[in-house]
């Protein structure tokens, strides 16, 4: 088996999209970030937390006898459906039998997006500069003339062509990933390694619920509208200032038992069974937020949201409604 390593590379998060010489870019991708191996003995996908991923995902490993053995991948998992990147379909593998997996691979089969190779036959190319190892990468492609589910991700040198890339943002691209030419491969590492940029945008959504307490918020469970009048959980925001708790505290009421989220829990996260302790509010404050493009097919973004300012001056009817995504109002 190729030696692997116990974390991929990582990728520092940047606010400013720029690609000077020396640099390449390549699409964000909605899905699992996982290190693909194969052998003549074993075929094992690992996530980047270490997570054995290989018995959820059937297809990828009957895939592998199109790969000559030695390999070591680095990509993306993806799941394409209804038009568009569906990470929340990636979940659906986790922890299931085989006879379960084998169905959903039938259903919606998953992809590999390959953007680094690391090992090829008896050779570790970690050491060297990522410009050979993407020639390299897109020898194996050529030479085995791999197809679906095998995708080679998309690279360019040119500003202007991965700034088209943004414009992907609603089947799923979240930004883009900028990596220098002459890097070698550093397992683990973030700074100093690649960097990443994510599409954000602002938008409104209104205040549901909060963790903490009414007095001294600490995050805030947001809503949207949906067609009939009923508030529907879109997400939840990152942790508040205090200047923005103390904003939002006094114009919070707690909500009676006609709330629509009355008996409903909530996770803290997709990663864990934990439940947030919440106090229900009335729905009526707007707050602007600044949200990424991840949304999961119910309308509902996958990442935290920071909150930009609270919007007592809009309704919650000049709100988009539940599904309309990024979509920002006209006031």
């Amino acid at each position: 088996m190729p030696p692997m390593p116990r974390e991929p590379i990582l990728a520092q998060p940047t606010d400013t999209f720029a690609l000077p010489a020396g640099w390449a870019a390549e699409p964000k991708w909605d899905g699992f970030r996982a290190l693909f191996a194969h052998d003549q003995e074993q075929t094992l996908l690992r996530s980047r937390h270490g997570t054995d991923l290989t018995p959820g995902f059937p297809e990828l490993v009957a895939a592998a006898a199109a790969l000559p053995y030695g390999v070591l991948l680095d990509g993306e998992v993806i799941i394409w459906a209804d038009g568009r990147l569906a990470f929340e379909y990636l979940t659906r593998r986790l922890n299931r039998r085989a006879a379960t997996a084998a169905r959903l691979a039938e259903q919606h089969p998953a992809h590999f997006v390959a953007f680094d190779l690391l090992h090829q036959a008896d050779a570790d190319l970690t050491a060297r500069p990522y410009a050979e190892r993407r020639a390299a990468l897109e020898a194996l492609f050529t030479d085995h003339q791999l197809g679906a589910p095998w995708t080679l991700c998309p690279m360019t040198t040119d500003e202007a062509t991965a700034r088209e890339w943004l414009s992907w943002s609603a089947v799923g691209i979240e930004g883009a990933v900028f990596k220098r030419l002459q890097q070698s491969y550093l397992p683990g590492k973030r700074a100093g390694g690649w960097r990443k940029y994510r599409v954000r945008e602002s938008t409104e959504a209104i205040v549901g619920a909060v963790t903490g307490s009414l007095h001294r918020p600490g995050t805030l469970l947001l809503g949207r509208l949906d067609a009939t009048g009923r508030l529907r959980y879109v997400g939840r925001t990152t942790q508040l200032t205090a200047a923005l708790a103390r904003d939002v505290a006094v114009q919070l009421a707690r909500a009676g038992p006609e709330h629509s989220w009355t008996g409903r829990t909530f996770s803290a996260g997709w990663r864990t069974n934990d439940v947030l302790d919440v106090t229900l509010v009335v729905p009526e404050l707007v707050a602007e937020v600044d949200a990424d493009v991840a949304l999961d097919s119910a309308g509902r973004w996958r990442h935290p949201l920071r909150l930009l300012r609270p919007r007592s001056d809009l309704d919650p009817a000049d709100v988009p409604r539940f599904g309309q995504g990024n979509e920002p109002t006209a006031g």
